[in-house]
């Protein structure tokens, strides 16, 4: 996925904000689903960050063209992990490694069902 950096994710001297490269990550994740014609909530619940490790090399600036790389790297029962990485040009900028955990509505901690393993295995696995 692509992202440009405009005004609103960068301090006044035209740096990204830590923060945001969160946000390019999470819209990359969602991209993922919509691409494909599906929500990433799903009938029967939802993903959550469980825990979340970030890694800045160089930073982003305003007007930058930013493209956002997405990996699975493993799958559990309940969650799976992810790694994202943010390039601009030819170089990495930034990598996240992300755990994120399917809940119910109400919370309860659920199963990953056999169709939403392969759901993951078709956005993330390529």
């Amino acid at each position: 996925m692509k992202i440009r950096v405009y005004y609103e994710d960068t301090d006044t001297g035209g740096v990204v904000y830590h923060s945001n490269y969160l946000n390019f990550c999470e819209r990359a994740r969602s991209e993922a689903f919509f691409a494909k014609g599906l929500n990433p909530v799903l009938e029967g619940g939802h993903f959550v960050a469980r825990k979340v490790n970030a890694d800045f090399f160089k930073s982003a600036r305003l007007g930058d063209l930013l493209s956002i790389q997405t990996q699975l790297i493993e799958m559990k029962a309940a969650s799976f992990t992810l790694k994202q990485s943010i390039f601009k040009d030819d170089e990495k900028i930034f990598e996240l490694e992300i755990l994120l955990v399917y809940l119910t509505f109400d919370g309860r901690v659920q199963r990953l069902s056999k169709e939403i393993k392969e759901m993951i295995l078709s956005l993330f696995d390529e």
